[in-house]
């Protein structure tokens, strides 16, 4: 009679296939969903300084355009273009000939004016003496004693001459009216200059300090103002002052500027006013009709809220939202407004409040309403389970 296996002893074997089947690929038993961890930030009201950054140029300090104020030809160039140059430093020579000779008649028609002065004086004074015993007539007194007047304007007139040559013979050294950096020369050794020419002989710009012209539109400038009224901000005399800038380059200019004013006049064509501020400039970086861009503390919130920037995302319209972390851990997608940019956060203007817990960290992750499981952003990563993808096959091979 055939053998025939009873149903009892097919059993163990039925099950060793199916775990050697499970060990050949197939799929492992499904783990339930581990709560994702979501590191956040706690929203705190804190000052914070409100800041615009404006495109400017940089214009001198002071300028002076160098021109001869006497005639002559020019005898030396006493400067190197492009150099800096001192008040008072010597730059062209005339040729002072003629200069020196008008001052030597000058000299000499005031010797014969006081030399007149000294005869008519003593003759008015001896006529003085005459004319009381009635020895000369009262006319030859009076024509003395005006004679006398005459020689002592005369003496007056030939010092004033003398001190015009004198001046006039000084013009010949032309001198630095500034101190800063001296631009080309117009003229050569050998060339004539003219009194009062049109053409300057150089130019002289002081360079240190240096003024940064700025353009802002008084629509933000009665933006501000709103917001200083209503009490969201407040001036600060010493904040407002702070300005700082950024080059053409990109890399930032490492000393900051003070306000000089803000003009009181709007330009019609273009709806803004100018601000002018003033920089040091000891090494000579900024240059006159550079472009910049200037950053300007205007003033303070003094209950600003500030959002990280990594935890703001924008919706399919571009509006900004972060996710908050409600009273029973769960995620949820919150709507918000943002102003400016504060260093690496958002100034939010709308939709956030002081104790709220904003999701920096583990967006990805998330999704709203969601159970978190909420750790202060920045903390070590917990300990989490290895996967069961990560661990090696139990009895690899096929079976």
């Amino acid at each position: 009679m055939p053998f025939r296996p009873s149903i009892s002893s097919l059993a163990p074997v039925v099950v060793a296939a199916a775990f050697a089947l499970a060990g050949c690929g197939g799929k492992p038993p499904q783990r339930p969903a581990q709560t994702p961890e979501a590191g956040y930030v706690v929203m705190q009201a804190q000052p914070a300084p409100l800041s615009t950054e404006l495109p400017g140029r940089t214009s001198p300090f002071a300028i002076s355009e160098v021109r001869p104020q006497v005639g002559g030809i020019i005898l030396k160039r006493l400067f190197t273009e492009g150099a800096n140059v001192r008040k008072g430093q010597p730059l062209f020579q005339i040729d002072p000939a003629p200069y020196k000779a008008a001052v030597d008649q000058a000299k000499a028609q005031l010797a014969s004016a006081q030399a007149n002065l000294v005869s008519t004086k003593a003759k008015a004074e001896r006529y003085g003496d005459l004319v009381k015993i009635k020895a000369v007539a009262q006319q030859d007194y009076d024509d003395a004693q005006a004679a006398y007047l005459q020689a002592e304007a005369s003496v007056q007139q030939s010092k004033a001459a003398l001190e015009g040559a004198q001046i006039n013979l000084g013009y010949t050294d032309i001198r630095a009216p500034i101190s800063g950096r001296i631009g080309i020369s117009a003229l050569t050794q050998g060339a004539l200059a003219t009194a009062g020419q049109t053409n300057a002989l150089t130019t002289i710009q002081t360079l240190d300090p240096i003024y940064i012209d700025v353009t802002q539109s008084t629509a933000d400038l009665l933006r501000l103002e709103g917001e200083i009224r209503s009490g969201q901000a407040r001036k600060d005399a010493p904040l407002s002052a702070r300005i700082k800038l950024t080059l053409e380059d990109g890399s930032t200019y490492p000393l900051e500027g003070k306000l000089q004013f803000t003009d009181v006049t709007e330009d019609p064509s273009s709806g803004s006013v100018t601000i002018r501020a003033v920089f040091p400039n000891p090494q000579g970086v900024l240059l006159p009709g550079m472009f910049v861009r200037a950053r300007l503390d205007e003033a303070l919130a003094p209950n600003a809220i500030l959002v990280p920037q990594q935890g703001v995302t924008r919706d399919p319209k571009g509006g900004a939202t972060v996710f908050v972390i409600d009273g029973q851990n769960k995620a949820q997608v919150r709507p918000i407004e943002t102003g400016q940019a504060i260093g690496s956060s958002w100034l939010v203007t709308k939709g956030l409040q002081p104790g709220d817990r904003v999701i920096t960290e583990g967006l990805q992750r998330i999704q709203n309403g969601v159970t978190v499981r909420p750790v202060p952003a920045g903390s070590p990563p917990a300990a989490r389970p290895q996967s069961p993808a990560s661990k090696p096959a139990q009895g690899g091979g096929r079976p």
